[in-house]
């Protein structure tokens, strides 16, 4: 096997890079994502991988994953079809020479949900779901559902070690652009409130939408509740967040019952935060950590590459 890796997650918004010498992670780095790139998506990873250079020389492999295999990323990668197990998923990804350095780029997943006439995508989130199942060999018997935060929160069915069928909610996005939106301007950004007050307009937002109030509505309050109700803008940023995760939560339970213990893959307060609205619709979940699990899939892609 290799001795020295560069393993790398390339999102919409920010690029992580992990040097990994002979199983133990070495170094680190960031770099712009995708959606925010100055130089061509070549240049910015040889940018990022700089400090790699000097730590461990020239890498025996590159394995990257996420937004990397679009089409405006450094290769293009296909999807693969679902249903889809490692292998299948591992047999679509692209391999380049990339500056004298054996490359594999993740594959995406794609799935056409037949009933609701659709079809979704996901790139960077398969890497963590074929992970989990590394870490947590349970998952790979009989049926699990999975639920990734973020950005673009996916939620996924995997049955036997395969993924079946996902959905995807644009919570994530939606939330930072409300961010910049009216319903927040009006508060000043030092009136952050305390974290009572954070928890009090988070639990607010889950209760409203818990109660089947439309969404647009709701929405308003964030402004009204500043301008009426002395709340703070750290109370409105946290009920719209509530709000807002409340609704992808709802809307998952009113198409199919969330399996009573779902597995969500975040880090840190996104996790909390999510574990902490299932809680309030009556479901039980139990977190893996994302980097983890990032990190298991990429090193499945690069064993399955020297192998």
């Amino acid at each position: 096997m290799s001795n020295f890796s560069i393993l790398g997650d390339w999102g919409t918004t920010r690029l992580r890079l992990w040097g990994i010498d002979r199983g133990e992670m070495t170094c680190g780095n960031e770099g712009p994502g995708i959606g925010a790139l100055t130089l061509s998506p070549a240049a910015t990873l040889r940018e990022a991988m700089v400090p790699f250079l000097a730590v461990g020389g020239l890498p025996d492999r590159i394995v990257l994953c996420g937004m990397a295999g679009a089409r405006n990323g450094l290769h293009e990668a296909s999807y693969a079809e679902c249903p889809a197990n490692a292998d299948a998923w591992a047999s679509k990804c692209a391999r380049l020479d990339f500056d004298g350095v054996p490359t594999t780029i993740a594959a995406g997943l794609a799935y056409h949900d037949a009933a609701r006439q659709t079809h979704d995508v996901m790139r960077g989130e398969e890497t963590q779901v074929f992970g989990a199942l590394l870490i947590r060999p349970a998952l790979r018997r009989g049926r699990h559902q999975l639920l990734l935060p973020g950005t673009h929160s996916k939620w996924v069915i995997v049955d036997d070690g395969c993924v079946t069928a996902f959905r995807t909610f644009i919570t994530g996005e939606l939330f930072a652009l409300f961010g910049q939106s009216s319903l927040l301007a009006i508060g000043p950004a030092r009136d952050s409130g305390d974290q009572a007050d954070h928890e009090a307009g988070f639990v607010m937002g889950l209760q409203l939408a818990q109660s089947g109030s439309g969404l647009s509505g709701a929405l308003f309050a964030a402004r009204t509740a500043q301008l009426r109700q002395g709340r703070s803008h750290g109370w409105a940023k946290s009920y719209l967040s509530g709000l807002l995760i409340g609704h992808e939560i709802a809307e998952m339970a009113s198409v199919k019952a969330p399996s009573p213990n779902l597995t969500v893959i975040a880090a840190g307060g996104l996790a909390q935060h999510y574990l902490a609205a299932l809680t309030c619709f009556g479901i039980t979940g139990n977190r893996l950590d994302s980097e983890a699990c990032t990190l298991a899939g990429l090193n499945l892609l690069g064993a399955e590459t020297t192998g």
